[in-house]
């Protein structure tokens, strides 16, 4: 084995450590297939009490990609085929989400209906009725990629082939972060497009007659320039290889 191939090799055992870790903290695609529907289960008194976790595991999780890089690095400087593997996986990160993009496109915001001033609710709504759902910010995110947009992101974090939306409640779980309506998703792409798609989508239309019967909060605005950060969440890998040198 060349002296490349070794230090190649030595990555092995960090890159499983960095994926393990990442197993734990990715979420998983969402499974529900109910129109508007949302079960309040007990994994909402799990939120608070895992968020010190999640934030404990993401700073391990950054030192040790730190620490891949740098392998990386090293074993880049010795040996041509690694110095070619990474340059070509750099070359990805534009495609991949991995990167800051800047262009025109929309924001678009979905947020729970107001209470009346008596605090009642709507005549013939349920409380489940006049909150936002993981399956309506799943139908607009979906519509906007349909449409062709070049990058998305919910509540400025970037989107990726592999990210899921995921509900408990209307607290909004996304790459081990929660967030509170109103939820706001932004995309970089041809804002007359994205209209478009939003207004064919048979499952934006069952979100929109909710608006319409409950007064939840929709609206789609144009952005002449938008910054979408890359994404920086774990990537969902599965397998990692070393080649025999």
């Amino acid at each position: 084995m060349t002296r490349g191939s070794a230090a190649w090799a030595a990555l092995v055992p960090v890159v499983a450590l960095a994926a393990g870790l990442l197993f734990a903290t990715s979420s998983q695609t969402a499974q529900g297939t109910d129109l508007r529907g949302g079960e309040a289960t007990e994994l909402s008194a799990l939120i608070p009490a895992r968020g010190d976790v999640v934030a404990a595991q993401e700073d391990q999780l950054a030192a040790l990609q730190a620490q891949v890089q740098a392998l990386t690095d090293q074993a880049a400087s010795r040996d041509g085929d690694v110095a070619a593997a990474r340059d070509a996986g750099q070359a990805g990160a534009l495609s991949a989400g991995l990167v800051a993009l800047t262009g025109p496109g929309v924001e678009i915001t979905l947020d729970d209906a107001p209470r009346r001033p008596d605090g009642s609710l709507p005549i013939g709504a349920r409380p489940d009725d006049v909150v936002i759902h993981q399956s309506d910010v799943q139908a607009v995110v979906n519509a906007v990629w349909a449409s062709g947009a070049d990058a998305v992101a919910i509540m400025d974090q970037r989107l990726i082939a592999t990210s899921a939306v995921r509900c408990v409640g209307n607290v909004l779980l996304l790459q081990g972060r929660t967030y509170s309506p109103p939820f706001v998703v932004t995309a970089i792409g041809d804002a007359d497009a994205i209209r478009a798609q939003l207004a064919a989508s048979p499952q934006v239309q069952v979100f929109r007659q909710a608006v319409e019967d409950y007064g939840l909060g929709f609206a789609v605005q144009p952005r002449a320039a938008l910054t979408l950060p890359g994404y920086d969440g774990p990537p969902a890998m599965e397998h990692a290889t070393a080649a025999d040198g």
